[in-house]
């Protein structure tokens, strides 16, 4: 078993979930890699970004959110079931939905600008 340096309570939440998502530790490959970014010579030294790949599945994983490996390891598997859970039940991911939003807004400001420097051409899209 997997000790995470989270609180106990959110380790039992990430077990939980897994499980509710079929996914088991003896199903993972894991790697450990040198992550990049700023950080200087502590970060070519450690291996912190965790690469995490689901056999059954072929779905894989890349984590090098923070400078802890222990937090990387967490953090891949709540996103491992963050994309399971998106497989199985369509779900769109929180990255899908912040995507699809800021493509939103650019078309929005598109329009704007284009109306505002042709008035008589009104693009009402």
């Amino acid at each position: 078993m997997i000790t995470f340096p989270v609180t106990q309570k959110k380790a039992d939440a990430l077990r939980r979930r897994m499980k509710q998502c079929g996914l088991e530790e003896t199903d993972f490959e894991e790697k450990f890699i040198r992550s990049s970014g700023p950080g200087g010579q502590k970060t070519n030294k450690t291996a912190s970004c965790v690469y995490l790949l689901h056999k059954p599945t072929g779905t894989e994983v890349k984590c090098e959110k923070e400078r802890s490996q222990g937090l990387n390891r967490y953090y891949a598997r709540k996103f491992m079931c963050e994309q399971i859970e998106a497989k199985t039940e369509g779900l769109k991911s929180k990255e899908q939905i912040k995507t699809e939003k800021i493509r939103k807004q650019k078309k929005r400001r598109k329009r704007r600008t284009a109306a505002k420097h042709n008035p008589d051409q009104q693009n009402h899209s």
